[in-house]
């Protein structure tokens, strides 16, 4: 059974990429625009694993973790952020509201992979 992951990012380039190398990782993959759109697909994507940017319009990265953690359709599933931001009070921001890990955009294809079946293992 392959994992399932909830992508979510505003750019269309990116969810592209992503579709493309987590498909060819052997993931199932199901695609959103912003915090907005992935909250509404939750509940029927039902996912293993949530990857968000921070930077969306409609609702943010953080916004998004926030509402997945207070509801009770996937409070504990692992959520990793995919963003260019740096800043470590950034970070700890994601970490407060509830962010598993962290990874910098542009992604390295190996290092994605391999950090969701790490952190989907749990």
């Amino acid at each position: 059974m392959s994992l399932r992951i909830l992508a979510i990012d505003d750019s269309l380039t990116m969810r592209e990429m992503l579709r493309q190398t987590l498909t060819e990782a052997g993931f199932d993959v199901v695609l959103a625009e912003d915090g907005i759109d992935g909250l509404t697909q939750l509940p029927d994507v039902a996912p293993d694993l949530i990857l968000t940017d921070l930077n969306m319009p409609n609702m943010d990265g953080f916004g998004l973790i926030e509402a997945v953690r207070a509801g009770d359709v996937a409070p504990r599933v692992p959520i990793l952020v995919l963003t260019t931001e740096s800043a470590a009070t950034l970070k700890e921001r994601a970490r407060q509201a509830g962010a598993t890990g962290w990874i910098t955009k542009p992604f390295d294809e190996h290092s994605l992979v391999s950090t969701i079946r790490r952190v989907a293992a749990v």
